[in-house]
């Protein structure tokens, strides 16, 4: 992004200094704002900064400037702090929390978004100011200038110049434990572990807007076409699916009335997966039993409407239900939301269900191009913690579903101990129980919903990856219920 493409750059009149004529733009200082609502309170950048575009009324030019700066920023932050810390004459522990954002900001455009240096670091220096105060905007300035003239793979061959799992976490930008996480899933699901580098690579790449055509309420050729606003593709995999190769889906009609979402094309193939699989017997009452925000709910209850089929909603936060009603609106008649613990509805409702989703709460390590905070937030601690949940979870899954039903195991995570350890674990419990159920080939069925997908069955599961199907590194398990 230069010359004249550049937000918030005055052209300065001859013999005077630029910095005199640079203000902190609407789309930078968005980004801004984004970051520190990130950092202090806890946001998601998805929902967050959608929101401040809005208000400040950005689209077009600024509203992707504001969205590649937040981003790349999110992303990058290991990167660019190990690259700090050669900078910076002290330790970055000891510089204000909104100082040290505003020096990522400006590395970012200086290194990854080909800004012009004199304004990548003019406007860094207005936006501290402006935000922080007057008294870092030498720092900011002085920092800045040191860092350009220099390729990013330049500087991070220098502060990372190996191949260690260390040097690797530095160079792209992700936690040490993340990487090794990533490399022993990599072989854990029979993938080679040279694929990491492939790996963060996708995790630092930004995910494409995918769609989902609600079956019954719009179709994919629905949603394709374009005008003056956006443009829509059909999608990749999913039946369901079609993309948006630029403009906002939220200027499509048919995403506006709900009767199409945006959804990644792996969460669309989990619910298909389970709707795909042979039950024995009656098909008539289907459960998600985490289902909020809604999404894959949303495309199971549509699905199963087609075939007479009604979904129960079940979410235990009263705001997450909300969203979940919000996302059924449209099926209204074929669904009912409840507020309730999943992990108590097979003992209150066993044996009533024939189909279940489980979409566990997990460490959303295969997310990491949606919400690329989620590296910097979670710890190898949120393995352990979230291990018994994960289990109940199924176990109770288990237990709602009668004989001949089948149960999906779904996380947004490829990592064994959230995966295949919990298929695995929940079955053993379920059999001290008396309940019986066995692994589905869940390769087999995804075969049916999308024929000749390679590089995706993780033995009887299935495994998807950011660097090899451009989704989500989803997982499904199928497992049927037989006594």
């Amino acid at each position: 992004m230069t010359g004249p493409s550049v937000p918030g750059v005055s052209t300065p009149r001859r013999g005077v200094k630029q910095d005199r004529f640079t203000r902190v733009d609407p789309a930078r200082g968005v980004a801004f704002e984004v970051l520190r609502a990130v950092a202090t309170q806890d946001s998601y950048a998805n929902l967050v900064l959608p929101k401040m575009l809005r208000e400040k009324r950005l689209s077009g030019r600024d509203a992707a400037f504001a969205t590649e700066l937040a981003y790349g920023v999110l992303r990058g932050r290991g990167t660019y702090d190990a690259l700090l810390a050669t900078l910076v004459d002290r330790p970055l522990a000891d510089l204000d929390d909104g100082v040290l954002d505003v020096l990522r900001m400006g590395l970012h455009q200086l290194l990854a978004m080909r800004v012009p240096d004199h304004a990548a670091v003019a406007t860094s220096v207005a936006v501290a100011r402006t935000h922080v105060g007057g008294g870092p905007s030498g720092l900011v300035n002085a920092v800045l200038r040191k860092a350009s003239g220099r390729e990013l793979a330049q500087w991070a061959a220098e502060v990372a110049p190996g191949d260690s799992d260390d040097d690797l976490a530095v160079r792209y930008s992700h936690p040490q434990w993340v990487v090794r996480s990533l490399r022993e899933a990599l072989r854990a699901h029979g993938h080679d572990a040279a694929e990491l580098t492939d790996l963060l690579v996708a995790d630092n790449t930004a995910a494409h807007v995918a769609l989902a055509a609600l079956p019954g309420l719009t179709t994919v050729g629905d949603l394709v076409g374009r005008d003056a606003h956006v443009e829509v593709g059909t999608g990749r995999w999913s039946p369901t699916a079609a993309h948006v190769v630029h403009g906002d889906p939220g200027r499509l009609a048919a995403v506006r009335a709900g009767r199409a979402r945006v959804q990644d094309e792996g969460s669309q193939l989990v619910a298909l997966v389970l709707a795909a699989a042979d039950v024995e017997g009656r098909d008539e009452r289907w459960l998600d039993l985490c289902a909020g925000p809604g999404g894959k709910a949303a495309l199971l209850a549509a699905t199963g409407a087609q075939r007479g089929a009604r979904l129960t909603a079940v979410e235990v936060a009263p705001h997450r239900a909300d969203l979940v009603r919000q996302a059924l609106a449209p099926l209204q008649g074929s669904v009912e939301v409840r507020v309730a613990d999943g992990r108590e509805v097979g003992a209150a409702e066993p044996g009533e269900y024939d189909r279940v989703l489980v979409d566990a709460p997990c460490t959303g390590l295969g997310a990491l191009r949606r919400r690329p905070e989620a590296r910097w937030r979670r710890t190898p601690a949120d393995l352990g913690s979230l291990a018994p949940l994960q289990r109940e979870l199924l176990g109770s899954a288990l237990d709602a579903v009668r004989p001949g039903g089948v149960v999906a195991y779904a996380t947004c995570s490829p990592v064994l101990s959230e995966t295949r350890l919990v298929v695995d674990d929940a079955l053993k419990a379920a059999a001290k129980r008396g309940v019986v159920a066995e692994r589905i080939d869940t390769p087999a069925v995804l075969d049916r919903v999308v024929p000749g997908l390679s590089g995706a069955a993780a033995g009887l599961g299935v495994q998807l990856w950011p660097h090899t199907h451009g989704t989500d590194a989803m997982h499904v398990a199928l497992v049927r219920r037989t006594a």
